[in-house]
């Protein structure tokens, strides 16, 4: 089996943990960095700002995605412009559409044409990406993020639509589409079948690359191993219950 390393679509590590990242960011592996309000809460993060720019300390070139938080296309401009000006590596994330359910594509495209990389995230359709792949400004750098694993959650297989995905991405050259949301390390290879450049893994898939290619009679032995010794070590017993006598 190919390891990661040897493939052409490109890792980029999901969390909000500064020592995760900062260990992360050594490793030759991952190509860039995303986050988002919801993982940052859970990590703690109260200062949004600050955060971002300890952060960009730890990563200081490589591709960094920070979102916009307003719900208004009007503040959610103002931050995504404050945003951009923290990094020349910064991506700012803006959402398909906000809570009311409208397009942020003139918002994606007022961005892009003044020279705003941004990360369209939180698409699930194929008609999504071919509406905002039209805001999108072909010479300014892009990510476009179709959250394949929730695809997947519903029932649906993600893999034609995102293949479809990145052929119609293909209009713009510097746009690159992300497989968000992975459910397992075995999605790095279907992002890798459908073409997309980027995938987006957490720390708990990225865990389990040292999985790859391994013998499975082995890892069938360890999986025994490991339910004998965890049943061992809480100390699980069955007491045989008194036999009834004969006639009764």
């Amino acid at each position: 089996m190919t390891p990661v390393s040897g493939l052409n679509v490109e890792v980029f590590a999901d969390g909000a943990d500064l020592d995760g990242i900062a260990a992360l960011a050594a490793n030759p592996l991952i190509k860039g960095f995303t986050t988002n309000p919801t993982l940052m809460r859970k990590a703690g993060v109260e200062d949004y700002e600050k955060f971002a720019r300890d952060m960009l300390e730890i990563v200081p070139a490589l591709p960094v995605s920070f979102e916009v938080f307003a719900d208004d296309f009007d503040e959610m401009e103002t931050q995504a412009r404050k945003i951009s000006s923290w990094g020349t590596n910064v991506n700012v994330k803006i959402p398909i559409t906000n809570t009311k359910g409208d397009f942020a594509g003139p918002l994606v495209e007022r961005l892009s044409k003044s020279g705003v990389s941004v990360n369209v995230t939180a698409l699930m359709q194929l008609e999504q990406v071919e509406k905002i792949t039209a805001c999108l400004e072909g010479s300014v750098a892009a990510f476009v993020s179709v959250f394949a694993g929730r695809i997947a959650d519903t029932g649906r297989d993600p893999i034609p639509i995102m293949t479809d995905s990145v052929a119609c991405l293909a209009q713009k050259p510097a746009a690159k589409l992300i497989w968000a949301s992975p459910r397992e390390l075995l999605n790095i290879y279907h992002a890798e079948q459908c073409g997309c450049q980027v995938i987006t893994v957490t720390n708990d898939v990225l865990a389990k690359l040292v999985t790859i290619g391994k013998d499975l009679a082995q890892y069938s032995l360890e999986t025994v191993e490991m339910f004998y010794r965890d049943a061992t070590s809480a100390g699980y017993r069955i007491i045989d219950a008194p036999q009834p006598a004969m006639g009764e």
